[in-house]
């Protein structure tokens, strides 16, 4: 686990300097991996995908960086913003609260929430995504540690975020979820966007060919991709509702609100297997507002 925190003043001068819609230069893939279904440990998983999100975060955020924005607090594929939908709070309500960030990528929300007042730190498995952040600039900590680990005292924070950051991607969610509650503070809010669950039964494809069911949506065993020695380079876990839902109960939240954001009619943006295609008939996102008491 790597604190990068570097001074305020490195920070906006990196602000100043660029912005994510620089041309970026991505290395190409050494290798075209496999894609198969089996199951992916904990430690698998983190490994597979930390090497992940470092090989493509140019990419990501290259193809990405313009829908997301610098500052914007975007919780899906959709477009649904926190400015509107406010599923933190009421946005002047934010003002010297403390929030983590899980999953921050380059960490446009917590651009944002600063924006708003917040005390944000944006916390991250890939050291690459960071780097990202970085460049773009900020005033807040950036921290590089597993959600399953987090490196912060019990009670450190009023709120927590995760726009499709950490839960798609872990073996164990509880783990997740339960160091989340541990650095709330009582009453605290935690709020995280994943894949709707549906999605899993669908080819992830955005045309009419993601638009039959082509695999069962109670299975769960774990998408993965792999290198030609059969290690994973890519994992990505599968949770029904209800499984979700347990799991949130189980760890000690209480679920206070479930969003289906549908897909808005100014959105006509494709992402990987989202579109405003399918966004007229399946949900694609899922938005979990849970409270710790």
């Amino acid at each position: 686990m790597t604190p990068l925190d570097p001074p305020r003043d490195t920070l906006l001068a990196a602000a100043r300097k660029s912005t994510t819609r620089e041309p970026i230069i991505q290395e190409p893939e050494p290798f075209e991996p496999e894609a198969t279904r089996r199951d992916a440990s904990v430690a698998e998983s983190s490994r597979a995908n930390r090497g992940w999100w470092d090989r493509n975060a140019d990419e990501y955020q290259s193809e990405h960086g313009t829908f997301l924005g610098d500052d914007r607090f975007v919780w899906g594929p959709e477009g649904l913003d926190e400015v509107e939908a406010e599923l933190l709070g009421p946005v002047e309500e934010l003002k010297d609260k403390d929030v983590l960030e899980i999953g921050a990528g380059a960490a446009q929300c917590s651009r944002w929430l600063t924006a708003r007042g917040a005390r944000p730190v944006a916390l991250d498995l890939s050291h690459r995504q960071l780097q990202h952040a970085l460049r773009i600039g900020g005033s807040f900590p950036l921290v590089c540690a597993d959600a399953g680990a987090l490196p912060f005292a019990d009670a450190s924070f009023d709120l927590a975020c995760s726009a499709y950051g950490a839960l798609p991607f872990v073996a164990d969610p509880r783990l997740v979820l339960r160091e989340v509650r541990r650095v709330l503070r009582p009453g605290g809010r935690f709020v995280f966007s994943v894949t709707h669950p549906i999605r899993w039964a669908f080819p992830d494809e955005p045309g009419p060919e993601g638009l039959s069911v082509s695999s069962s949506y109670f299975d769960r065993t774990p998408y993965v991709e792999q290198d030609d020695q059969g290690r994973a380079v890519y994992v990505e876990h599968h949770r029904t509702i209800g499984d979700r839902v347990r799991d949130i109960a189980v760890s000690g939240f209480r679920l206070v609100d479930l969003v289906e954001p549908e897909w808005p009619a100014w959105n006509t943006s494709e992402w990987g297997g989202w579109s405003p295609l399918r966004g007229a008939l399946i949900p694609g996102t899922a938005i979990f507002v849970c409270e710790r008491d």
